[in-house]
């Protein structure tokens, strides 16, 4: 069984309450928050403000993931926004060990996330440090991506890494995620699956949350 973090960029942007409190009352264990800058990715999708009303009526805690240049520039931002958990990405963060601890600093859970050419060796030496690391199974930037295979690999290694070393940090998962895959996904370690279209596009999204967290 895994956690589910739905993805709140797949939501109906009109509706943005009513999807939030679809979410309240579903099994999910957060809500998931992508923030995109339009360079370090392609897309642009919300800031701040978007952030801040999503916690002003989340009953689950966000997991804000930080697809932006320069991050450190708004850790103390989205923390007040209401993240719970800041997920930075490696290739954003020449010092990234700095970057976590200002995380830690702020209260929040520091994660790191990994594009897909990025082999999960680059965390080494800073796996005893974080709360969390994010493969990335599509690449970043847009919904509804088909999930690319050697995901897998890449989290068998993180979890061995974890249970060699002793280490707590969760592993999740963000992209293309289904009822298909998620099975595997948890076998090999995964403990937080993102899903966005896939909950949102459903017939009946919190039952899709159920049964994702199933897997």
């Amino acid at each position: 069984m895994a956690e589910i973090a739905p993805s709140i960029l797949a939501a109906d942007f009109a509706n943005l309450q009513r999807d939030v409190e679809m979410i309240n009352s579903s099994s999910a264990g957060y809500i998931h928050v992508d923030i995109m800058d339009g360079m370090f990715v392609p897309n642009i999708s919300f800031g701040l403000p978007v952030c801040e009303a999503i916690h002003k009526h989340a009953q689950k805690p966000l997991d804000v993931h930080l697809m932006i240049e320069q991050p450190d520039r708004y850790l103390e931002a989205f923390r007040n926004a209401g993240a719970s958990v800041l997920t930075v990405h490696y290739e954003a963060c020449p010092h990234l060990h700095r970057t976590i601890q200002h995380i830690k600093e702020l209260g929040a859970e520091p994660g790191v996330a990994l594009n897909p050419h990025t082999p999960v060796e680059v965390l080494s030496e800073i796996m005893g440090d974080v709360s969390l690391i994010l493969i990335m199974s599509v690449n970043p930037g847009f919904g509804g991506q088909k999930f690319i295979e050697n995901s897998y690999r890449k989290i068998a290694a993180l979890d061995a890494y974890r249970k060699k070393f002793g280490y707590n940090f969760k592993i999740e998962v963000d992209g293309g995620v289904n009822l298909n895959n998620a099975p595997r996904l948890v076998r090999e370690g995964v403990d937080i699956l993102v899903a966005g279209s896939f909950v949102f596009t459903s017939p009946d999204p919190v039952q899709t949350i159920t049964e994702l967290g199933n897997s």
